[in-house]
């Protein structure tokens, strides 16, 4: 029987406007199992990023309970859910999310120096290697291709040794040639690191490659 990482229970997000309360989650009821591909699909302001974001703990839900890897996020304070993302998460966002004052090599070793790992160095080499950029180790990102950074940040993911990996529209700024290359990328380095894949996508072809595609609608999930 497989490990459950994230059980989403009665998941609800509120937030106030000018016009009123504005439900984007309502009522979310959700398993994941270690290692499942997951697509999270939707027409745009559904709700994909807004439930992506509390799963991984980055967000808190107005209401319900969310668990990532047998800790309840909703019962822990920002730091603590900080620390459990710096161990157990990592992420690949649509605009790459690198910083602009470090290399490519430099950025994809931050999560194991902040961890303190020794070999922070040498795994960053290996997956920079791994993602095609092994010549472009001291290059910036502005000197970089947006598929070369988005390179950068799926090494980044990898390097930090993720049991969950969220994606959020990983190709959505990206050409389809380029972003077929950094699916089939993601995927291959999935499959390798046996990790669970979390991905936000509008993009079908994306969505079915995953093992299961969960539909939202208005803040809830159709069946």
């Amino acid at each position: 029987m497989s490990e459950v990482v994230i059980r989403a229970r009665g998941l609800e997000k509120i937030v106030p406007t000018a016009e009123g309360q504005l439900t984007i989650l309502d009522g979310i009821d959700l398993e994941i199992n270690a290692g499942e591909t997951v697509a999270i699909v939707g027409a745009s302001g559904s709700g994909k990023t807004t439930l992506l974001g509390i799963l991984a703990g980055l967000d808190i839900p107005s209401g319900g309970m969310v668990s990532l890897v047998g800790q309840e996020l909703t019962a822990l304070d920002e730091e603590q859910r900080a620390r459990i993302r710096g161990e157990q998460v990592g992420f690949v966002f649509q605009s790459f999310q690198l910083l602009g004052s470090l290399t490519a090599l430099e950025n994809v070793m931050l999560p194991g120096e902040l961890r303190g790992d020794r070999g922070a160095e040498q795994e960053a080499r290996d997956f920079l290697v791994k993602v095609g950029l092994g010549s472009r180790t001291g290059h910036y990102p502005r000197q970089l291709s947006g598929g070369e950074q988005q390179r950068v940040a799926i090494a980044r993911a990898f390097a930090s040794r993720p049991n969950v990996l969220f994606a959020d529209e990983p190709t959505g700024n990206l050409d389809t040639v380029t972003g077929q290359r950094i699916i089939d990328l993601l995927f291959d380095l999935n499959a390798e690191a046996a990790t669970t894949l979390i991905l936000v996508t509008h993009d079908d072809r994306v969505a079915a490659r995953c093992q299961r595609v969960i539909e939202i609608d208005a803040g809830r999930l159709r069946a």
